[in-house]
């Protein structure tokens, strides 16, 4: 029996998608691993705590543009869980789920509509 989706905003697998994530003594470059319109799900090479306040920019295909051209999304998150992927008995990276904050409507419509579009094509 398939397990119900308990989210508000529906998730979707996407390693596509460009994401700096900045902090007060770092600024990584890294990818989505899945997306909502309330938080990502990414890798990053630094322990980053749970409940850790951050700022993010995510880059959006524009499909008025055929996709061809991005749309940057800045918009603060939280760190609401955070593990290590220990391989080989050492830490390889982090993986941590973030919480969007203060997310306007018009780039809460944009991640929506991009994740709706990637759900039709599959």
């Amino acid at each position: 029996m398939a397990q119900q989706e308990r989210r508000r905003s529906p998730r979707l697998a996407d390693e596509g998608l460009s994401l700096e994530v900045k902090g007060g003594d770092f600024d990584i470059m890294t990818h989505t691993l899945n997306i909502s319109a309330s938080g990502i799900y990414c890798k990053v090479e630094k322990e980053l705590p749970v409940m850790s306040r951050i700022q993010l920019m995510l880059m959006i295909p524009d499909p008025a543009k055929d996709g061809k051209e991005q749309t940057a999304v800045e918009v603060d998150g939280v760190v609401v869980r955070q593990h290590p992927v220990i391989i080989d008995g050492k830490i390889k990276h982090y993986d941590i789920a973030i919480f969007f904050e203060n997310l306007s409507p018009k780039h809460r419509e944009l991640i929506s509509g991009y994740i709706a579009r990637k759900k039709a094509q599959a």
